[in-house]
């Protein structure tokens, strides 16, 4: 049963989710710290993590109709990912949702490390993505792209954070377009995996609905707050800080086991 939450923890949950929210703006990993945030404040990993992904899913909806113009002339593609991607993310919650408590908490260190080392490896594989794709022209092969973003998906579902890395890796490799319109696609599908599970979630019994409200709005507020920083702050420095900082805090509750 997920515990009671009282103005000064509903704050700090506030204050969390908005620093998730700026972070997901400038740099990527806000999950980093919202659910770190929620465990510390006593809610189940399962609930942490299912409450993380309902009031984080208005940022993502936020980020993929920012994305609309880079997505024109690629209906064909985003009608065939997508589905592929809610049943993905459908399939990664119903599995969360029958993983026991005990056992997701002992995956929890390792999915916070799997995300902290996607996350870091974020721009180094964009760059590499960049010069491949501006290298030469190489075939497109979107019906292979399903299968691997219906897989990611599932992982997207069933934690989340990293997700983005996964899948832009998958369409940069498979499919002959620019970085810009790929990413745009990414996101698109990483809405879709999202949307699947928090609906889901909606009626699993394991919200945390005060927290998922304060959430939500903190992280909306975050990350128009991140918008007006992006001239401002170094996406680089900012994700290097969350890298270092989820690595710790998988290190934490891999010791606490």
């Amino acid at each position: 049963m997920s515990p009671h939450l009282g103005v000064p923890e509903l704050l700090l949950v506030a204050v969390a989710a908005v620093a998730g929210g700026l972070v997901n703006a400038l740099a990527g990993g806000g999950t980093l710290i919202t659910f770190p945030a929620l465990t510390a404040l006593g809610l189940p990993a399962v609930a942490a993590n299912v409450t993380n992904t309902i009031a984080l899913a208005p940022g993502h909806l936020g980020a993929t109709l920012a994305q609309r113009p880079q997505l024109a002339g690629q209906r064909s593609r985003v009608l065939r990912l997508v589905p592929a991607a809610l049943l993905g993310g459908l399939a990664g919650g119903l599995l969360l949702l029958f993983t026991s408590e005990r056992a997701f908490r002992r995956l929890v260190p390792f999915l916070i490390l799997l995300a902290s080392a996607l996350l870091a490896a974020q721009e180094p594989l964009r760059a590499w993505l960049q010069q491949r794709l501006g290298a030469r022209p190489h075939a497109s092969h979107e019906r292979l792209a399903v299968a691997p973003v219906f897989a990611a998906s599932i992982y997207g579902g069933y934690f989340g954070a990293g997700l983005s890395v996964i899948v832009l890796a998958v369409l940069g490799l498979l499919l002959d377009d620019s970085l810009t319109r790929l990413n745009a696609a990414k996101q698109a599908v990483g809405f879709a995996a999202n949307l699947a599970a928090a609906a889901l979630f909606l009626f699993s019994g394991h919200v945390h609905w005060p927290a998922a409200l304060v959430m939500a709005l903190g992280a909306v507020a975050g990350g128009a707050l991140g918008g007006r920083l992006a001239g401002h702050v170094r996406p680089a420095t900012l994700r290097a800080i969350v890298v270092t900082v989820g690595v710790l805090v998988g290190l934490v509750y891999l010791v606490r086991g």
